[in-house]
């Protein structure tokens, strides 16, 4: 599983025009479901997308945390993130789990975020997006939960 987190100060989705997410400071999450993910996976990142140190404190130094700024969470299912392009010029999404197993783990991963005391706003599964974002820094984390 891979997450792909964006500092922001603001971020929105849109599906067919209409905006379906929208959050103020914290992260955009894009969210990639591979094959032999599990909960274990969900588990380990919801734990780093909580707790990872990357908001400023008082003296301009990265230590705080999600929930420690009280910052909300935007996820956006992002199968892309699983591409292979080392070979040729076309993406591979082998590694890509199947959509209806992907999309109950996404399901399972923004609950256990809603869980956690994290304000949670999702885009829709396998729609056509458009997401937009202020991000803070810029400061972009890859967390990858089999590394």
């Amino acid at each position: 599983m891979k997450a792909l987190l964006q500092r922001v100060t603001e971020a929105s989705v849109k599906v067919d025009n209409n905006i379906v997410g929208h959050i103020g400071k914290g992260v955009l999450l894009f969210l990639a479901i591979e094959k032999g993910d599990a909960i274990g996976d969900i588990d380990f990142l919801i734990k780093k997308v909580i707790n990872l140190r990357i908001f400023y404190d008082a003296d301009h130094k990265m230590n705080l945390s999600l929930k420690d700024i009280n910052g909300s969470v935007l996820v956006i299912s992002q199968f892309t993130l699983s591409a292979d392009c080392r070979k040729g010029n076309r993406p591979s999404f082998d590694r890509a789990e199947s959509p209806d197993r992907a999309n109950e783990l996404y399901e399972i991963f923004i609950d256990k975020l809603y869980s956690a005391g994290i304000a949670v706003q999702s885009g829709k599964f396998a729609a056509y997006m458009m997401v937009s974002l202020v991000n803070d820094g810029p400061v972009t984390f890859l967390i990858e939960s089999k590394k």
